[in-house]
């Protein structure tokens, strides 16, 4: 009695539904919670074995598992089934059901009980959480827009969506700052991606326009609205999205399940939202990264090429792939009086948020301070002065640090075929003989610019005609990059030009470096002559008769009077204010027309300067007169004295 009206009690009063079985899986007995769930009257599903009885709701019975539980007693816990009401056939439910054995009191095997709870909430909550997890994880792998919109599209299609389509403004497409959004209009918009769950659902194109339409009536400035069918198509639902943040709209997207499907409801609005937020936050980062890699392309491939100017004392090949990661890194080729060149190659260490703009700031330091034709160790000691003050000017710790470069210079001066090499950190430098001997540390290795500071690490060189060298900047580590017979093997051949050799040595090196590959030249007699001056005044008479013959003997065009009076002016300074012995140098130049260069060298250290003399002063204005009638003029120092000079 007491075990009846238990029975009728929970069958009354459980907010589970049960199902009674017997031994051959017939239904006996289901209480209502069981038949309201599934849209069924007891007296239609009673007597019928529970294959039958659930089929019509999408219910597949897994009678294996039940006559386990009959024959071995062990239950099964919690295992999620589905089924479609056949009053809601669009919505699919979800149940957790187990299944126990029932016994009487002689231990007689009855039949079994299965009790099921509809999870269908639960497991769409949970399923909205793997998606959105699915989101953070996949969305934003590459700092690229139309990658970042086809990750959107393949994360939602299909679990989420039959087809999607992800458009995004031109502005975006293009690299450029997006636009503000307006209030009544929605800019042209242009698909970036789009996706479907079959072949039968036609999608736009990539790069094709959508009209507004596609995303309903009128998309929101905000937030994710559902729509009824979508652009035409069939009378689905779908959710239409901006993608947006802070009044900039890079896009939109739209989702759509077809008829048939379960329709889309509030709580996927939500879903929808929280993919946008995450897709638009890295669009915003491609987008940064696209503009500050402009900057940094166009920062690097600064100053254009000197090769008319260089190409007297080098023949130079350059390369630099900006796809790299070397945002730091920067060569240069720079003219210097006398018809040299310096060769330089740069590294900002440590890439962070401020190193195009500390490479570019180091890249104008090098080209001011060769302007003062310093020694290539001096230069860096400046330099390194330089990088101390960009240091000091850091907001912070937060940028990642003060900042250091490493930095190599060589100067090579084609009268004689000098070569003067100063080095700040370490760098790939070679140099291959026209013999075919090899150099491979024609330098050691210095502090880096920043930390330790001076002295830098030194050295000079006399390159037959035809020597090459080769220098790139620093690799990511000591072990990261080719050999250095690898190297050498591909600068081994002098027939070959500097653009080839160039070539198979980029091939070696990582994305991130940037290289120069020079071959060394001498100054032929036609463009070069000099002289041993007497330390005498009556010297310089004999100086100005060498300028007119060599002018005539070369066919210069230069005026001969310009000419003589600068050499004679330098001369008698060099005599005055200076110390033997004293050396008068002709070079022409042939890249500019009538150009020419005077040089006289001396053993004196006393600075020249210009004077502005008065009218009765018999002298003081030698100099005065070169820079008047000279293009430019200056002077450099070295050990042995000093040498100023004059373009005219």
């Amino acid at each position: 009695m007491w075990d009846e009206a238990i029975l009728d009690a929970v069958f009354a009063q459980s907010d589970v539904g049960l199902h009674v079985l017997d031994t051959d899986l017939r239904i006996v007995r289901v209480n209502a919670v069981a038949l309201g769930s599934l849209g069924f009257q007891a007296e239609r599903m009673v007597g019928l074995p529970a294959a039958e009885a659930y089929a019509p709701v999408g219910v597949r019975v897994d009678g294996t598992v039940l006559h386990e539980v009959l024959a071995t007693g062990r239950p099964v816990i919690e295992r999620l089934i589905t089924s479609r009401p056949p009053a809601d056939p669009q919505s699919r439910r979800v149940f957790s059901v187990s299944a126990h054995r029932l016994e009487d009191h002689a231990g007689h095997v009855l039949g079994v009980v299965v009790t099921s709870t509809n999870v269908t909430e639960r497991e769409r909550a949970q399923d909205r959480l793997r998606l959105l997890h699915s989101a953070r994880e996949r969305i934003g792998s590459s700092l690229d827009v139309e990658r970042t919109a086809r990750e959107l599209v393949d994360v939602t299609v299909p679990d989420f969506a039959d087809w999607a389509v992800v458009a995004l403004t031109d502005a975006v497409m293009q690299g450029k700052e997006p636009g503000l959004q307006g209030q009544d209009s929605i800019p042209l918009l242009r698909c970036a991606a789009a996706g479907s769950a079959g072949g039968d659902i036609p999608v736009p194109e990539a790069g094709a326009i959508l009209l507004p339409g596609v995303f309903g009536d009128a998309l929101s400035a905000t937030a994710s609205s559902i729509m009824s069918g979508t652009g035409g198509r069939d009378a689905g639902t779908g959710i239409a999205a901006p993608l947006a943040v802070r009044g900039q709209l890079f896009g939109a997207v739209v989702f759509h399940r077809r008829a048939g499907a379960e329709p889309y409801g509030a709580d996927d609005l939500d879903l929808v939202d929280g993919m946008a937020a995450r897709t638009v936050t890295c669009l915003e980062n491609a987008l940064r990264f696209t503009r500050e890699h402009i900057v940094m392309t166009a920062l690097q491939s600064w100053p254009l090429r000197q090769e008319q100017v260089t190409q007297r004392a080098v023949e130079v090949a350059q390369r630099h792939r900006s796809g790299g990661r070397g945002a730091g890194s920067w060569f240069d080729v720079i003219p210097l009086p006398g018809a040299r060149v310096a060769l330089v190659v740069g590294q900002v260490e440590h890439a962070r948020l401020s190193t195009v703009a500390t490479m570019s700031r180091l890249r104008t330091a090098v080209n001011s301070l060769t302007t003062l034709d310093l020694d290539p160790h001096e230069l860096l000691a400046r330099l390194h002065a330089t990088t101390l003050r960009l240091a000091a000017e850091q907001d912070g710790p937060s940028d990642g640090g003060v900042p250091t470069a490493s930095c190599t210079v060589a100067v090579h001066d084609p009268v004689g075929g000098r070569l003067d090499i100063a080095r700040a950190g370490r760098s790939l430098f070679v140099v291959v003989h026209p013999d075919g001997t090899v150099d491979t540390e024609p330098v050691d290795d210095g502090p880096l610019l920043g930390a330790e500071g001076p002295p830098f690490a030194c050295s000079s060189h006399f390159l037959p005609e035809g020597s090459v060298l080769c220098l790139a900047s620093a690799a990511a580590s000591v072990d990261d990059g080719p050999s250095t017979a690898a190297v050498v093997n591909a600068l081994v051949h002098p027939e070959r030009t500097p653009e080839a050799m160039a070539d198979d040595v980029d091939r070696l090196l990582a994305p991130d470096r940037v290289l120069v590959v020079a071959r060394t030249r001498h100054l032929p007699p036609s463009e070069l002559a000099q002289w041993t001056v007497p330390f005498d005044f009556s010297a310089v008479a004999t100086a100005r008769s060498h300028v007119e013959s060599c002018l005539r003997q070369w066919g210069h065009p230069a005026d001969p009077f310009t000419a003589t009076l600068v050499a004679s002016e330098l001369v008698t300074n060099a005599i005055r204010y200076g110390a033997a012995p004293i050396t008068l140098r002709l070079i022409a130049d042939p890249s500019v027309s009538a150009g020419l260069i005077c040089e006289v060298s001396d053993a004196g250290a006393a600075a020249p300067h210009l004077r502005h003399a008065r009218a009765v002063d018999e002298g003081g204005r030698g100099l005065l007169i070169c820079a008047t009638v000279a293009e430019n003029w200056g002077v450099r120092y070295a050990d042995d004295g000093k040498t100023v000079w004059a373009e005219i």
